[in-house]
């Protein structure tokens, strides 16, 4: 099981609302619960591709075909090198508090009987988190990186298509990362949980 820090915050009111804007407009802010039940409800169409990030429904990014190579890759990857010591999550949410379920590339939880049936993994069951950046570099570096940190996900990788590289994010700390490690192709990187299992950088870009 992966030690990690779950940075609390104080629960917000179920009705509450984002501080106002300049122009005086206030966004209502969503709970998971809420979320999920507009899910069930048809309000969000089940195909359609959206995430609650700090109480705000964000549309996703379309999932371009190099993008989507690179999720097979390491759906693959994962599988072969880790087997049954994890649950290999692929685009399906995770559970960071009240008001943030997002729905990374690819994560890696703890093995459990009911694979998650129950509830979705949160930051204690999670060894990894895996976004893939093809075309959303800023917003998970600005927005989805922080996230994790303050929500205490003890690993992320970013991986870079366009820059044909992967930073390895580990120590959350005050929403940001203390370390930070930049790999690229003919170079190597490993789960900080499985330390043993190594990955060729080439293998994750193609």
């Amino acid at each position: 099981m992966v030690e990690s820090t779950l940075i609390a915050e104080p629960p917000a009111p179920a009705a509450a609302a984002a501080p106002a804007s300049p122009a005086g407009v206030r966004r209502r802010l969503f709970t998971v619960a809420e979320f999920e039940r507009m899910a069930e409800v048809g309000i969000l169409a089940h195909q359609e591709r959206v995430e609650l990030i700090e109480g705000e429904i964000v549309q996703m990014s379309p999932v371009g075909s190099p993008h989507a190579a690179c999720v097979n890759r390491l759906n693959a990857l994962f599988h072969k090198g880790l087997g049954d010591r994890v649950v290999v999550i692929v685009q399906n949410p995770i559970h960071l508090g009240e008001r943030s379920e997002p729905e990374p590339d690819v994560a890696l939880a703890q093995p459990r009987p009911d694979f998650y049936e129950a509830g979705h993994p949160g930051p204690a069951d999670l060894y990894l988190v895996v976004e893939v950046m093809e075309t959303s570099a800023g917003y998970d570096r600005q927005v989805k990186l922080p996230l994790y940190a303050r929500a205490g996900i003890a690993e992320l990788w970013l991986v870079d298509l366009a820059g044909r590289l992967v930073e390895v994010h580990r120590r959350p700390l005050g929403g940001q990362y203390a370390e930070k490690r930049t790999v690229t192709p003919g170079q190597t990187l490993a789960p900080e949980a499985f330390p043993e299992v190594v990955f060729a950088v080439e293998a994750i870009l193609g």
